[in-house]
């Protein structure tokens, strides 16, 4: 993903499909089909694109500079089903995103920054740093548990 506008829309629709069949695996575990087979699957394949939607949304919050309350919305905008899309169209509307990274070129000496920037230099490493953050942090949900269990 070559620019922030390209990486925030992929992983944002990603959220909203996987939203979506897991919607539709909630429908016909509590419908009339009462088969789980659609939880189980949408509920893995939905945790793990959530998940990635985070890490995603935290690059390019630091990498663009988004104030505290913008990257806020667009981390909440996770929660409820699709609302990443219409934030994706809201962002790039509005100017958010854009179709080059600032760091590493313009790396400040701020932790984040550093660590944006290491990442983007070093795309099959940050692709590799990214999986194993998203596999942690998705192996941490399942040790916690389903919400209301």
């Amino acid at each position: 993903m070559n620019t922030p506008t390209r990486l925030f829309r992929t992983v944002a629709i990603a959220e909203a499909v996987t939203w979506t069949g897991l919607l539709l695996g909630m429908f016909l575990k509590y419908g009339p089909a009462e088969n789980e087979t659609g939880v189980r699957i949408f509920g893995m394949l939905h945790g793990i694109v959530f998940v990635a939607y985070v890490v995603t949304t935290v690059v390019v919050w630091v990498d663009r500079r988004w104030s505290a309350g913008r990257g806020l919305l667009a981390l909440v905008a996770a929660v409820p089903p699709l609302a990443t899309v219409p934030l994706e169209w809201f962002a790039i509307r509005r100017g958010w995103l854009g179709d080059a990274w600032r760091l590493p070129a313009g790396a400040g000496s701020a932790l984040p920054d550093r660590v944006v920037a290491w990442l983007l230099t070093n795309p099959l490493r940050g692709l590799g740093v990214g999986l194993v953050t998203v596999a942690a942090l998705t192996g941490v949900a399942l040790v916690v548990g389903p919400p209301g269990s």
